[in-house]
């Protein structure tokens, strides 16, 4: 069987391989793909040495046309003049009756990349190419891994906003019990000292009986906002029963302050609480605990004791507060 040279047009030619060059034995362009084409616009490519458009990075120290001749069959790296982002991978073979060379290009592993910058489509990538299926793929996957991540954050942010509603109050928007419990804990098993105060409202339940509920539950949101008002963000302040409050502060072991604290808190709350045209009148009584004055920290025993220092403030006359061990009542 004869050799005999398989001669293309340069419509077959482009159709077969969208980014091929064509260059004649001295190097010089003389065919062009249409996507080669795409890819560097406003380029002027026929007639052009290819060392003018192209650095070829691989096999290195190829700067002639004799050189890329002795590579006939090697793997090419080569990267656009102007365009040095974009890597293209090819093979040059010698045309028949030593015309010059034909080399094929892709993007390699880079084609993505290209797809997004270049704009791409499926006539850009030869008939046979694999590229525009796997490109369908990477989508598909793309896609596919978007939807999960937004699930993943939505599930994340509904486990978040379960977990901030498990540890606050309905009514109030405060704390709960369980979330004060656990900053106790938390605290009681550190070397940071802290003050607690148990504080609970009296005569609330004659604002339930005369004014009905909706006023009682009016007075709690609005004794809620006058604690958040005397705290600072790092304290805790719950609302551990129906009108009892937990005051968790960080970092005050001041009896003095602790003690101003308390006195700003009684004395905003004894102020009328309007609900409806209607007065609601309420104070509050206080029990007050350093965590100083507990040579081994017990939550249970200083709950214990701040409920003891409280039932004192209330035998004492209500309005006042009590500091757990105080021998004396605040104003006597």
């Amino acid at each position: 069987m004869t050799d005999r040279a398989v001669c293309l047009d340069r419509v077959a030619l482009d159709w077969l391989m969208p980014m091929h060059l064509a260059l004649s034995a001295s190097g010089h362009v003389t065919s062009a793909g249409s996507t080669l084409i795409k890819m560097l616009p406003g380029q002027r490519l026929m007639g052009r040495a290819v060392f003018d458009l192209f650095d070829v990075r691989r096999p290195w120290g190829v700067v002639t046309a004799e050189g890329l001749m002795a590579r006939a069959g090697q793997r090419l790296h080569l990267h656009p003049k102007d365009r040095p982002d974009d890597a293209l991978r090819g093979v040059a073979m010698p045309m028949a009756d030593g015309q010059g060379l034909l080399i094929n290009l892709s993007f390699g592993i880079g084609v993505i990349d290209a797809v997004r910058r270049h704009a791409l489509t499926e006539v850009d990538f030869a008939a046979t190419d694999l590229t525009v299926e796997l490109l369908y793929l990477v989508e598909a996957k793309t896609a596919v891994m978007d939807e999960l991540k937004g699930l993943n954050l939505r599930l994340q942010g509904a486990k978040v906003a379960a977990e901030e509603q498990a540890l606050t109050d309905p009514l109030t928007g405060l704390r709960n019990r369980r979330a004060a419990d656990l900053r106790l804990d938390l605290l009681c098993s550190g070397r940071r000292a802290f003050s607690v105060l148990l504080m609970d409202l009296d005569f609330f339940k004659a604002v339930n009986d005369n004014l009905g509920h909706a006023a009682g539950d009016h007075v709690l949101r609005e004794v809620a906002q006058v604690l958040r008002d005397q705290t600072r963000a790092e304290d805790c302040v719950a609302r551990t029963g129906g009108d009892e409050f937990l005051i968790i502060l960080p970092g005050l072991a001041d009896p003095g302050l602790l003690r101003q604290v308390s006195d700003r808190i009684i004395a905003r709350i004894a102020r009328p609480i309007l609900f409806e045209g209607q007065e609601c009148q309420v104070s509050a009584s206080i029990g007050m605990a350093l965590s100083s004055h507990y040579p081994a920290l017990e939550v249970a025993s200083m709950l214990q004791d701040l409920d003891a220092a409280l039932y004192r403030a209330k035998r004492a006359g209500r309005e006042q507060a009590v500091m757990v061990g105080a021998a004396d009542f605040r104003g006597q």
